[in-house]
């Protein structure tokens, strides 16, 4: 062996030595947990129920901080240029992460090579809601009134994921509607409840209590099954529309190149916090899916949605401003 290799192999040695070393003592500081949106919304919601616990459990300090802006690209952009030391990690959506991929060119960060994913929080499907007073009781009734009265076809949105999912079911349904933009997806179905949008499709917490109150009608949750919160709410799939398959995540991730004993550390004790029954049943009431994959699986799935909501973005030739 020459000299160099063997300086070579010794340096190796040392680098993996301190590695090991830090991640033996991580964490020594405060771990800080960076929410892209504001504080009260879904996400901040998921990740302060997840690290309240997760700091019973471990003992460590963390914190949740929220920079919130650009639909959450500003705090990925944030978080891919700290540190990978395991005291930064991102609490990220599909919107920031797999939808922002489909439809901006140039993005700061790259969702699938800045990051190292670690536990997906909860996933769950979207809903669609109609006037409680319209006549279409079923997504197939709704699909034949749109086609009847395309002048009077309309839908709410107020997120790229909820319009791409919209476009989606209108590719698959040759269904016309022409989107109405909000800020929030609360404007969007107090809209169908007034009766001047046709439909739209959201997350759950807003429109739920609407539903059980009998203010609008949900016709279906997007993909294969039905969520727990609205169980006699058919699936998209039990509709006759299963290609309407799409589900957002929250999910933990950490700065590319952060050491693999601290990845490992932070997703074993993060998967402890999810499992934790609270955590669990509190996950729940906001009509999620807790927990989900982790790791390489988790990449696997943002990989999928990225290819998925681009040819979307492609196919009904959708434009969004940055």
């Amino acid at each position: 062996m020459t000299r160099r290799r063997i300086l070579a192999c010794a340096l190796g040695g040392l680098l993996l030595a301190a590695t090991g070393a830090a991640a033996q003592d991580y964490p020594t500081r405060p771990i800080r947990f960076i929410v892209g949106f504001a504080a009260g919304g879904g996400n901040d919601l998921f990740a302060r129920l997840v690290v309240a616990k997760f700091q019973e459990q471990t003992g460590y300090t963390a914190v949740v901080e929220n920079k919130a802006g650009a639909g959450g690209r500003i705090s990925s952009e944030y978080v891919a240029k700290q540190a990978p030391d395991g005291y930064t990690v991102l609490v990220g959506a599909t919107g920031q992460m797999s939808i922002a991929s489909a439809i901006y060119p140039n993005l700061n960060y790259n969702a699938v090579t800045s990051f190292i994913p670690l536990n997906m929080i909860a996933s769950f499907p979207l809903v669609m809601t109609v006037p409680a007073n319209h006549p279409a009781k079923t997504v197939k009734e709704l699909v034949e009134w749109a086609k009847a009265h395309p002048d009077k076809a309309n839908y709410g949105s107020s997120s790229p994921a909820f319009t791409i999912t919209t476009e989606l079911f209108k590719l698959k349904t040759g269904a016309p509607a022409v989107a109405i933009p909000f800020k929030s997806s609360n404007a969007s179905v107090l809209c169908v409840m007034a009766g001047d949008c046709l439909l739209t499709i959201g997350d759950g917490p807003p429109a739920i209590p609407l539903i059980t109150s009998g203010k609008v009608r949900a016709l279906a949750v997007t993909g294969s099954e039905r969520s727990p919160e609205l169980p006699d709410v058919p699936s998209m799939a039990e509709a006759g529309y299963p290609d309407v398959n799409i589900k957002l995540w929250s999910g933990f991730f950490v700065p590319a190149g952060t050491p693999a004993p601290i990845v490992q550390k932070l997703t074993a004790d993060l998967g402890r916090a999810l499992a934790d029954p609270a955590v669990q049943n509190g996950l729940k009431k906001m009509a999620t899916t807790p927990g989900g994959p982790t790791g390489d699986a988790f990449k696997k799935v943002i990989e999928a949605d990225i290819k998925s909501f681009s040819d979307v973005v492609k196919a009904a030739n959708l434009k969004f401003d940055e």
